[in-house]
């Protein structure tokens, strides 16, 4: 396992993103125009996405049904465990619910950082894995904000005020805008846009997004994370704020949750790859789609917490240590 840890640790997505970090740290004036790490982070959702549709249309449903449960069954599974585990420490509910949406989310960049990790290996995976990122992105935001109405309710205390949207009129209503940016906010937009464009066109579609999404996709991942480093470097003084707990919570809930993955993952049939793969998907912490919905439907939910611990902590532990050790467990399984 160690040496499985050293040998990531020297690769240049990992490397390119320990340097951001440095940068950070030391105050330097390196930083990357907001335009073009908007550019990026637009890159990775449609490679990610188009490349997922277009390996699709190679399986059959009944082939991804087993994938696909197993992954819907993660996605409402890993928010209620984050938040049990929160209470249980003694975190304020607001707060609990910002880190139970986000940690039962997934972090598209250490999922393609898990893509690459696998390709160095020459571990194959299954295709439709990027389409399970999609299925996965959602569940975790509607299930956290869920349990948040229900425990008010309980409580005796008045939610804020939402509009129903009218689908079961005995559930906790959620607000319109909650759903607009868990389904139509630029992460899951684009994902499942470009999917659905992969799905429609199949093989079509290789000749013309080949050169781009796929062929250049590592080496533009190196520059997507080299910013992720100096955004992590940034955020790493707010999580000390925060104590040790919290700290531990950001380490040991992805080992936890990445465990839980890879076991699902092998029961619905997966090879060690897409097991490996499940695993980086139940252990990452999302920063970009929960935390979008986050701001508008618990505003009370203090962002420094949730993506301090999101960006400063699970994120780079996932990097440097934890996809290794997602792969090693899965080793045993196969």
């Amino acid at each position: 396992m160690s040496e499985m840890i050293v040998e990531n640790l020297m690769s240049p997505v990992v490397l390119f993103f320990v340097l951001g970090i440095v940068a950070a740290l030391c105050k330097s004036d390196l930083k990357f125009p907001s335009g073009l790490s908007e550019a990026l982070s637009i890159y990775l959702l449609i490679a990610i996405g188009i490349k997922g549709g277009i390996e699709l249309t190679h399986y059959s449903l009944d082939s991804v049904m087993a994938p696909i449960l197993a992954t819907l069954l993660l996605g409402s599974l890993t928010p209620l465990l984050a938040l049990l585990i929160l209470r249980f420490v003694k975190l304020d509910l607001k707060n609990s619910i910002g880190i139970a949406a986000t940690y039962g989310s997934v972090s598209i960049v250490t999922y393609g950082a898990a893509i690459s990790f696998l390709e160095k290996e020459t571990v194959s995976y299954e295709g439709y894995m990027n389409a399970l990122v999609v299925l996965m992105e959602s569940p975790a935001i509607f299930v956290s904000l869920l349990l948040l109405k229900m425990i008010e309710s309980n409580r005796g205390i008045k939610p804020a005020p939402a509009r129903s949207l009218g689908i079961i009129s005995s559930l906790p209503t959620l607000d319109r805008e909650v759903l607009r940016e868990s389904l139509f906010g630029k992460s899951v937009l684009l994902l499942v846009g470009s999917l659905l464009i992969g799905l429609l066109l199949g093989d079509r579609a290789v000749p013309m997004v080949k050169p781009l999404f796929m062929d250049m996709y590592s080496s533009i991942l190196i520059l997507f994370l080299l910013n992720m480093g100096l955004i992590t470097g940034q955020r790493l003084p707010e999580v000390r704020k925060h104590g040790l707990k919290l700290l531990l919570f950001g380490i040991v809930t992805p080992i936890l949750f990445g465990s839980l993955g890879v076991v699902v993952g092998h029961a619905a049939g997966l090879s060690l790859g897409g097991a490996t793969l499940m695993g980086v998907l139940a252990g990452s912490a999302s920063y970009i789609a929960a935390p979008a919905a986050l701001k508008t439907s618990v505003p009370e939910a203090n962002p420094s917490i949730y993506l301090g611990l999101s960006l400063g902590v699970t994120f780079p532990f996932n990097l440097i240590a934890g996809i290794p050790i997602y792969y090693g467990l899965a080793k045993l399984f196969y």
